[in-house]
């Protein structure tokens, strides 16, 4: 079958989830109970056996996994198809379009403006009437040009801004079924087979010391105690026990 898949960045967020509500689980929270082990530690304990943990359920993610690469390269057709292949050219025409669109009330404006300032300053100057008459009509049929396909490429643009967003919304729904089912698998597969039975042995060796921990080293969660009441110190008797106290007023 070969090695086991490596959970991917944007799996871990659910392992988390997964790992937290076994450790939720009443199961797991009686044997908490019972050897003391702190939940925290043990959930730290869990997020480091991810790779031994997620191995049991490794099936159910290469499925989940495919699916949703299959289904992101679904999500991911309608914008490549405007960049791929000669068969496709007539999409650059649309941006032909929208450029002149953008251009032509700028250069009418322009025009408009050029051509009634001339217009004008010929009224004033009381020079070639006939050509100053045609400057001002010209000029302000350019600002009538103007105007209207300013507004006409304003609403063309709000159109083509809304007709993509509908084809986006009804080519690519927010969630697959497929994906968020075998999403569900995965996650009840690693819950059942890897993460619950990993949780069960680390408490059951918690619980049961080994046979060459010495006192206080029963469980590989906690750590030696040394604020007994009748702890003074270290013993350097060779014995192992604990050094005498010394005498105090009052006492032999």
């Amino acid at each position: 079958m070969g090695r086991p898949s490596r959970l991917g960045d944007e799996d871990r967020s659910d392992y988390g989830r997964a790992l937290d509500e076994v450790i939720a689980s009443p199961e797991i929270q009686r044997l908490l109970e019972r050897s003391g082990v702190p939940g925290g530690r043990l959930r730290v304990r869990g997020l480091a056996a991810v790779a031994r943990t997620t191995s049991a359920a490794d099936a159910e993610y290469r499925r989940y996994a495919a699916l949703r690469r299959r289904a992101r390269g679904v999500r991911q057709a309608p914008g490549v198809s405007a960049l791929s292949g000669p068969g496709d050219q007539e999409r650059q025409g649309a941006g032909v379009l929208a450029v002149l669109g953008v251009l032509t009330p700028v250069l009418a404006a322009v025009a408009a403006a050029t051509f009634l300032l001339l217009g004008y300053g010929l009224r004033l100057a009381e020079a070639l009437p006939a050509l100053a008459g045609t400057l001002v009509g010209v000029g302000w049929f350019s600002l009538v040009v103007a105007a209207v396909t300013a507004l006409v490429s304003v609403v063309a643009l709000y159109r083509t801004a809304a007709k993509q967003s509908a084809d986006g919304a009804a080519a690519v729904p927010d969630r697959f079924p497929a994906v968020e089912d075998a999403r569900e698998v995965w996650l009840a597969a690693l819950r059942d087979r890897g993460i619950r039975p990993f949780l069960l042995q680390e408490l059951a060796g918690a619980a049961t010391p080994t046979p060459e921990a010495g006192e206080g080293h029963g469980s590989r969660f906690s750590s030696p105690a040394f604020a007994g009441p009748d702890f003074s110190g270290p013993g350097f008797d060779g014995s192992g026990g604990t050094a005498p106290r010394p005498p105090g007023p009052g006492r032999p």
